[in-house]
């Protein structure tokens, strides 16, 4: 078995020490600005790779982060599992009977804010290719990519906007959050779908196979596997010692999900999306297991995720300002006109409705993981990389003083009326 030489070792240690502390300095004075940690991390990355570090001190860069093959493999290894774990805990959020509760309110809300930004981030891509960055390859698939980009919102940014804003337990709050997790759940499946055209699964499986192996997946893990996960979880939390037996069970099953759809030609992050949706609706997951494994993820292994962002690209040359721009208002026309109808559908006021657009425009951390997914698969260029990743943030950090500006709106609306 080949193993890592001892100069290597230490190389891999410095690189996760630097890359933890830059995190947490950054994420601190983000948080202290009203910011998600997120940004924070990711603006780390940017100050340790190649934008500021590697064009300022490229030696430094370079012996930290380019001198070894083999350490910068076993990072990647890291990386990958970080992935795996983020989309696990971002499926332990949804709530099923949440969703179902909400009505056809939610239901509306949810299909045009699912269908509206995916035919907007479609539509421009597909006639207009070369200026997204679109070379060669599959249009269709790059279209279709960009229509799931726009689609998608990120819902640990969504519960936390919420949560600052007080209308988490609102009815607001609730019709906001059931939305969003069935445009994860339906928007991870399709990402899934084109991933598996892009690898080797392509030439021997055919779009139905496909489609019906993701379906079939997450049919099964949401009635027969969570069937077995509430007979299952009882057992462990009486006999094996607690938080641990839970915890270590419960990520034992996420990379056997996650390995099982890699294997099947869908990407690993759905096995953990779906297994974590299956393990945090049961009754038997305690909320403070949850915390434990949120802590445990989103502080040891998220930050080194986000500062890998960084250290991918170089934010300075591949930005383009046009390009960026129309990202941007892709981005926002689509979720906020199609959120925004869905509600006026369901019987909610203009600025209510605009709220609600406003509050699922959220990317954050899935929008950013699905960029880097995408590039890292050669589905996009590094400029389109880097304006999905300015979208995310911006939306990320737009998305609660918007949508208050809005409900402010209507109560104003509301009492020059009376």
């Amino acid at each position: 078995m080949e193993k890592l030489a001892h100069g290597e070792v230490v190389n891999l240690l410095i690189q996760l020490a630097v890359m933890l502390i830059a995190a947490r300095i950054f994420a601190e004075i983000a948080q202290k600005f009203k910011q998600p940690a997120v940004v924070g991390e990711i603006l780390a990355g940017i100050l340790l790779g190649p934008t500021i570090l590697g064009g300022v001190f490229p030696e430094l860069f370079d012996s930290l982060f380019k001198s070894n093959a083999m350490t910068n493999i076993a990072l990647d290894g890291y990386i990958q599992i970080s992935v795996v774990l983020l989309l696990f805990i971002a499926g332990l959020e949804v709530e099923l009977n949440l969703v179902l509760s909400q009505g056809k309110r939610a239901l509306n809300i949810s299909f045009f804010g699912l269908v509206i930004p995916f035919a907007f981030g479609f539509t421009a891509p597909f006639f207009f290719a070369e200026f997204f960055g679109f070379a060669e390859g599959n249009k269709l698939l790059f279209s279709l990519f960009m229509g799931t980009a726009m689609a998608i919102s990120a819902l640990p940014v969504i519960v936390r906007t919420l949560m600052d804003l007080n209308l988490f337990k609102s009815r607001m709050g609730m019709m906001i959050v059931s939305a969003a997790m069935v445009d994860d759940i339906i928007g991870w499946m399709i990402f899934s779908i084109i991933l598996s055209f892009m690898g080797k699964e392509a030439t021997t499986m055919g779009l139905g196979y496909t489609i019906l192996l993701t379906v079939g997946f997450a049919i099964f893990m949401v009635t027969v596997g969570k069937s077995l996960i509430n007979k299952v979880l009882p057992w462990v939390n009486k006999r094996l010692a607690w938080p641990g037996g839970l915890i270590s069970l419960s990520l034992s099953a996420c990379f056997l999900a996650a390995a099982f759809t890699e294997y099947i030609g869908i990407h690993a992050i759905f096995g953990a999306f779906i297994l974590g949706v299956a393990i945090g609706d049961s009754d038997h997951m305690p909320e403070r297991a949850k915390e434990i494994i949120h802590q445990f993820v989103n502080n040891i292994f998220a930050p080194v995720f986000f500062v890998s962002i960084g250290l991918k690209v170089n934010f300075f040359t591949n930005f383009d300002p046009l390009l960026v721009l129309v990202v941007i208002i892709v981005a926002y026309a689509g979720k906020v006109i199609g959120c925004g109808f869905g509600s006026l559908r369901g019987g909610l006021g203009k600025w209510e409705s605009m709220a609600i657009g406003f509050g699922m425009n959220a990317r954050g951390a899935m929008e950013i993981i699905l960029g880097l997914i995408a590039l890292e698969n050669g589905l996009i260029n590094e400029k389109l990389f880097v304006a999905l990743v300015v979208m995310a943030l911006v939306t990320s950090m737009t998305s609660g003083p918007l949508m208050k500006w809005a409900l402010k709106k209507g109560e104003a609306t509301e009492k020059n009326l009376t």
